[in-house]
């Protein structure tokens, strides 16, 4: 009996021991494979670039430049420094860091577009203004930068000023952003006494304050829509003085 007993027994106790253990083992092979999966994904930006970059078939076989106007392309590839030998999975910061170095670049975003194409893409900074010198005229931006631009070879649509004045950059950097119609007509800008301005558009003049803003130039536009109504042809309009838009015309 007590053999048959035991002999009844112990296949009883195995049989509980394996439903407890399995489903226990099951969850922690589950644990196991998810932190592998995890640690997989969260290691994939330091080893898969690895060794995609010895991949051919990632070469960098073409590079497309984005926001490029004043700045020459080729100036742009010599700073990027690649060739084919180079792959798109190579570090792209230094590549970004390189083309910052041309003066006229504000900003630069260097990106892959796979399998072997890099994306540049450059804010440049903007000429506002061209001021006359010695061997010809200078283009400067909004902040005063002077841009290593020449006007007889590219086209440089702005106004000039006599002289680099940061306050009349401004204004002008200012109107071209927020005023492009009225900047767009806008041929010189300069000094009359000490604190008035003569913005000299293509058919008549505007005076002004020195501290004018956009909101006071826009007061122009609806004065200028009456005279043109009233088939009057104007010469000049004068902001000079407080909540008055004063018309001279012949």
């Amino acid at each position: 009996m007590t053999t048959e007993r035991g002999t009844s027994v112990a296949p009883h106790a195995n049989d509980d021991g394996d439903d407890a253990s399995s489903p226990v083992l099951s969850t922690r092979l589950r644990l196991a494979f998810a932190g592998i999966a995890l640690l997989l994904v969260v290691a994939s930006p330091v080893w898969a670039p690895l060794l995609l970059r010895r991949m051919a078939f990632f070469h960098v076989r073409r590079v497309e430049i984005v926001g490029a106007h004043f700045v020459p392309a080729s100036d742009i590839l010599s700073r990027l420094h690649v060739d084919t030998l180079a792959s798109v999975w190579d570090p792209t910061t230094p590549l970004a860091a390189r083309v910052a170095t041309q003066p006229e670049v504000q900003t630069v975003n260097v990106r892959r577009k796979l399998p072997g194409t890099l994306v540049v893409e450059i804010m440049e900074r903007v000429p506002v203004a061209l001021v006359p010198a010695n061997s010809g005229f200078r283009v400067y931006d909004e902040h005063g930068v002077l841009l290593p631009i020449d006007p007889s070879r590219v086209t440089v649509d702005a106004p000039v000023l006599m002289q680099r004045d940061t306050a009349l950059l401004r204004l002008i950097g200012a109107m071209r952003a927020g005023m492009p119609a009225l900047y767009a007509r806008v041929s010189a800008v300069r000094r009359v006494g000490r604190d008035e301005l003569l913005l000299q558009l293509k058919a008549w003049s505007v005076r002004a304050m020195q501290d004018v803003t956009l909101d006071r130039l826009a007061e122009i536009e609806p004065v200028e829509e009456d005279l043109t109504r009233r088939q009057l042809r104007v010469t000049e309009i004068d902001l000079r003085f407080r909540d008055q838009v004063i018309a001279r015309y012949q």
